[in-house]
């Protein structure tokens, strides 16, 4: 789930924020090396996510604590924040 926030969160971030299309973005971040900072940007998604998990009533809602999703989306991540810091320093 983690993974698949972060996806979508880089991908409403390029769409909403930046002049770029989306392949154009990826393929000119890639080449100009800001690649890495737009997939960090990407995972501030995963703190609606996280929240999300660790909240047991929403509204009139009331849901189980998913504790083990929450740590899921921790490590996803910082999983996305090493790829981050891979393309900046090593790619």
């Amino acid at each position: 789930m983690g993974l698949i926030a972060n996806a979508i969160g880089t991908y409403l971030y390029i769409v909403l924020i930046t002049p770029y299309a989306f392949e154009e973005a990826l393929v000119d971040g890639y080449r100009e090396g800001f690649l890495g900072k737009l997939i960090v940007l990407g995972a501030i998604f995963n703190l609606v996510l996280f929240f999300f998990f660790l909240t047991g009533k929403i509204g009139k809602f009331q849901k189980p604590v998913q504790e083990y999703e929450a740590r899921g989306v921790v490590m996803a991540t910082m999983l996305s924040g090493i790829v981050g810091l891979m393309f900046n320093f090593i790619l």
